[in-house]
């Protein structure tokens, strides 16, 4: 399988563009220049520099240990490699828990780098939104499953089933908009709840567990490879794309690339209801 041309300097206005268009979008993590390299000139607009790599790379059972050193280590590789995603970068548990510290923290990854920052939350961070936008840092906002949180919820856990859940996931994600964020990650939600939030936004909306309606897809690089840690389940929403390719790693992030734009990833296995 071929790959496709490179993508080229992917900005928040392309997303907003594809999604007026209904074109959908492919994004992956990446946590070093090789795979910044391959991910992105296989045509996936967005590349995650995930605090995941706590987990993928570090060895941990969640995301908690992982650093703001960390994340700028891992920041300044992928920039190194990408041939023009958008990339995003995790704010890494605590390093956004006060307002100075939020801005700096965002700040440093920003310098290396950085085109946008995720936070995960809800309401609590609408504000840390709203003083980031307004000092020209885009935010991503992460709702449903946030792994950050993964103390408080219990576990991997559905998010969002329940009519008072859902209703405040509604409420949040719209006030998120509302307070300047560029784009909304959906984790872990039934398919109608990511629907109906995909299209009452006017921001794109990510999914990773939450169906097909969302105007983009993320998959964690190595669970799209079929190298989950064996330590960890692998998650219902998951695919291995490795076996399609007839060209190694690169022709399975063509292939995972090609699946979401056409619509066949994810499939109703893959899905919440």
């Amino acid at each position: 399988m071929s790959t496709q041309a490179p993508v080229r300097k992917v900005t928040v206005n392309t997303l907003q563009a594809l999604k007026k268009r209904g074109e959908k979008f492919a994004c992956l993590t990446a946590y070093d220049s090789l795979f910044a390299e391959l991910i992105s000139s296989a045509g996936a607009e967005v590349i995650l520099v995930g605090d995941s790599l706590g987990m993928v790379l570090q060895g941990h059972d969640s995301t908690l240990p992982v650093t703001l050193d960390d994340m700028i280590y891992h920041m300044t590789c992928v920039r190194a490699g990408n041939t023009g995603a958008l990339v995003m970068a995790d704010l890494p548990f605590m390093s956004y828990a006060a307002e100075p510290q939020t801005l700096e923290s965002a700040a440093a990854l920003m310098r290396v780098g950085a085109h946008m920052v995720k936070l995960e939350g809800g309401a609590w961070i609408a504000e840390s939104t709203r003083l980031l936008t307004e000092r020209g840092i885009p935010v991503c906002a992460h709702m449903g499953l946030t792994p950050q949180s993964i103390n408080r919820l219990g576990g991997y856990r559905v998010q969002g089933r329940d009519t008072s859940q859902a209703n405040a996931m509604v409420e949040e994600a719209q006030m998120l908009e509302d307070k300047g964020a560029s784009i909304l990650l959906l984790e872990c939600v039934p398919v109608e709840l990511a629907r109906q939030i995909t299209e009452l936004l006017s921001i794109p909306v990510i999914g990773i567990g939450a169906g097909p309606h969302t105007d983009g897809q993320i998959m964690v690089m190595h669970d799209m490879l079929g190298i989950t840690p064996p330590s960890i389940k692998p998650p219902k929403f998951i695919k291995n794309f490795l076996p399609e390719s007839n060209d190694g790693i690169r022709g399975a992030f063509a292939a995972y690339v090609a699946a979401v734009k056409n619509g066949s990833f994810p499939a109703p296995e893959h899905c919440f209801n």
